[in-house]
């Protein structure tokens, strides 16, 4: 049985190496994704070289040494340290530490590498793996990563074309100090974290870690496994987070779930996993031709989904610090001084940030990666309950709204009229533009469900705390005061993010369906939407102003608060009124940086300024961090990198350049520049999908899906 199954394993690698698209037929995007896969030629030597790889919840950051052996870092989206003492920046102290669970080597002998420079690793994008090949002829060994996309397991498949021993090691540099490596286990490696009792509540208990595996691995020690002389070789590992008392429980949940894992078939597992890829890549894409900025950008673009992909689909949302693909820092420093740091930290540490998180997420909804939002929207709704509780302890009223920054499990600081001025003290933005962010998802998908059970509840808990917490002018308008106009000016009167978000997010309220909302709801939304006050624009009324009243407020940050109702509030915007108020604002805007944060491609889109939207997407869908290998591991800015916010910016822009939306209205290349070609499918509300073909600045082969949706489409291109 033994021999007969590294026979049948070693087949289907092999026929699998020769044709990877076996099980199905080609596909037409194809010929366009294959180019943007991403291959090197020259091993490591470290993370900081490493390809990302994951399937939602599951992470990996993987490279090879030069001396051949393959290494990465496995990640989890829900392994949350609760150890602090190491960490020296601030933020690392808040909210706790998304941890790497360790690091695993694949070592081979004899080395392909010894005799021979062939190498080659290579990112294939269809099917979310990685393929590393060493040496040539008989001496040559081929490895496949991928990290099932439809089950917790990570996959190692070596062949060889003589017989090799392959020795799987772990690394894990926090053994015996936070970590156990268990002893006697019979031919496999089981390793966790396990939080003290008495960490932070949200943190207590919870306990993450994995067991390596593989038939014909027998143990050398606790952290190594050793294979005979073979051919064929398959490794697995299953990685765990729970909630348990101790290691024992942890390990009797761990246990339950790989039995049900190795019942699986592994040809068939490997198939689903190709197919989950291949619908994931057909939701939607965009492919840019003409110079060579074009492919670059197109690469940016691709890369940034395809990473968001492999960590979108986990307990909780992307991390706009690096993801679950942050790398060693050995040129970090603090306070001026070299302060070398390993993978687990990250600048900003664990805290979410909403003015970063959002950037991931809103274009999500054109790509049609309508799952990867969930884990967002989750977040939110469970933080609901405990804010509304907080909200009436601090000022005896109803509503909640939620901190621009907080941990995972939320919470709320007093903020009333006497607490001091800072960034995000009096900030309540985050939740009416999450709802905003929940009523496209409503519109593009139609589930009346998540409407009632998600965005229902936060809307009208936001709505309500922006009613009862703030007063009325002399004439009886609502007076947003003292309110912060995001980071940028402190404590100010009638900021204009939050007086462009109540109106846009009223607006849209008002008009679900009466399945969704009762006549006393409605009422109220009505009689707080008709008091209202107007956006602050200056006195001649060319200007939106940033707030109300003399523009006296000293500035705190690199922030355009007065373009929020262009993006992400759309009061402003192709065909709709005032449009040249808007050019004239955007035109004079005083912070004119680019990337990370920075709102201004997608702004610049929405307002048919072709020439500048291109230029800051390309500026963002380009900027690699220099110290980093991946294209798409993007520099910090201000953030860390790979810095995640600074990708979704840039998706966004390209995505607006291409579609808009304005109610049922499709408004196709609003923004496009001469120069550029294109291939695109994107999604439209009303669960509508766009496809078509730009050449020579002109829409061609549009297939729109329904084909009723056809009579809304506004063709920008005949203009």
């Amino acid at each position: 049985m033994y021999k007969k199954y590294f026979r049948q394993l070693s087949f289907g690698l092999l026929s699998l190496a020769l044709t990877s698209t076996a099980f199905a037929k080609p596909i037409q995007q194809d010929t366009l994704l294959n180019p943007y896969n991403v291959t090197w030629d020259t091993p490591g030597p470290t993370s900081a070289q490493s390809m990302p790889l994951g399937n939602g919840d599951i992470g990996l950051n993987v490279w090879v040494e030069k001396s051949g052996d393959l290494v990465f870092y496995i990640s989890k989206t829900d392994a949350w340290g609760g150890e602090l003492d190491a960490q020296k920046d601030p933020w690392m102290k808040q909210g706790g530490v998304l941890m790497k669970l360790g690091a695993i080597h694949v070592s081979l002998s004899p080395n392909p590498l010894a005799k021979s420079r062939a190498f080659k690793q290579i990112l294939r994008l269809k099917n979310s793996e990685i393929i590393v090949q060493e040496g040539e002829g008989k001496s040559a060994v081929k490895l496949r990563v991928w990290v099932d996309a439809n089950h917790p397991v990570i996959r190692v498949e070596a062949l060889g074309g003589s017989p090799i021993s392959v020795n799987v090691k772990l690394d894990n540099w926090r053994a015996g100090i936070t970590d156990t490596v268990l002893n006697n286990q019979q031919n496999q490696i089981v390793w966790y974290h396990h939080n003290s009792p008495n960490a932070d509540p949200h943190l207590a208990n919870l306990t993450f870690g994995a067991v390596i595996k593989g038939k014909g691995l027998v143990s050398k020690d606790a952290s190594t496994l050793q294979s005979g002389k073979i051919t064929s070789q398959l490794i697995s590992i299953y990685p765990l987070t729970t909630v348990a008392a101790n290691g024992e429980q942890w390990l009797s949940n761990l246990k339950q779930q790989v039995t049900g894992i190795e019942k699986l078939r592994l040809e068939q597992t490997r198939t689903a996993h190709q197919q989950w890829w291949r619908q994931f890549w057909n939701r939607s894409w965009v492919f840019l031709q003409g110079d060579e900025q074009a492919k670059q950008v197109t690469q940016g673009y691709v890369l940034q989904r395809f990473v968001t992909a492999c960590a979108g689909r986990g307990t909780g949302p992307i991390k706009f610090n690096g993801s679950i693909f942050v790398v060693d820092n050995p040129n970090w420093k603090h306070d001026g001084k070299p302060d070398p740091q390993n993978a687990n930290f990250r600048a900003w540490g664990g805290q979410y940030w909403f003015q970063n998180t959002r950037a991931m997420y809103w274009p999500r909804l054109m790509a049609g990666d309508f799952d990867m939002m969930l884990p967002l929207f989750k977040m939110y709704a469970k933080i609901l309950p405990a804010n509304t509780v907080q909200v009436k302890q601090f000022y005896n009223h109803g509503g909640a709204y939620f901190a621009e920054t907080s941990p995972f499990w939320g919470g709320l600081q007093y903020m009333g009229p006497d607490v001091k001025p800072l960034y995000t003290n009096h900030y309540f933005t985050p939740i009416l533009e999450l709802s905003m962010m929940m009523l496209d998802y409503y519109e593009y998908t139609g589930d009346a469900k998540f409407a009632k059970q998600t965005l229902l509840p936060i809307a009208t808990a936001g709505l309500q705390f922006f009613d009862q917490h703030f007063g009325r002018d002399s004439t009886g308008k609502l007076l947003l005061d003292p309110d912060n106009s995001i980071e940028m000016f402190w404590k100010v009167h009638n900021p204009a993010p939050d007086i462009a978000a109540l109106h846009a997010v009223i607006s849209r309220m008002l008009q679900l369906p009466a399945t969704l909302v009762d006549d006393k709801t409605r009422a109220q939304w009505q009689k707080l939407y008709s008091i209202l006050p107007p956006l602050p624009v200056s006195e001649d009324k060319k200007l939106l102003l940033p707030y109300t009243g003399p523009q006296t407020a000293k500035s705190f940050n690199s922030e355009n608060p007065e373009l929020y109702s262009i993006y992400p509030f759309r009061l402003y915007g192709i065909g709709k009124p005032d449009l040249e108020l808007a050019r004239n604002t955007f035109d004079s805007r005083k912070q004119r940086s680019k990337g990370c944060w920075v709102q201004d491609p997608i702004q610049a889109a929405m307002l048919g300024e072709a020439d500048v939207a291109k230029d800051y997407v390309s500026f963002a869908l380009t900027r690699k961090a220099p110290d980093l290998k991946f294209p798409a591991f993007w520099a910090s800015g201000n953030d860390y990198h790979p810095d995640e916010d600074n990708g979704g910016n840039g998706e966004n822009g390209l995505q607006q350049m291409l579609l808009q939306n304005d109610g049922k209205k499709i408004i196709l290349l609003p923004a496009w520049p001469a120069g550029w070609d294109a291939d695109f499918k994107l999604n439209a509300p009303y669960n509508t999908t766009v496809e078509g073909k730009v050449l020579n600045g002109k829409l061609q082969n549009l297939k729109v899906t329904p084909a009723n949706r056809t009579a809304d489409v506004i063709d920008m291109s005949k203009k």
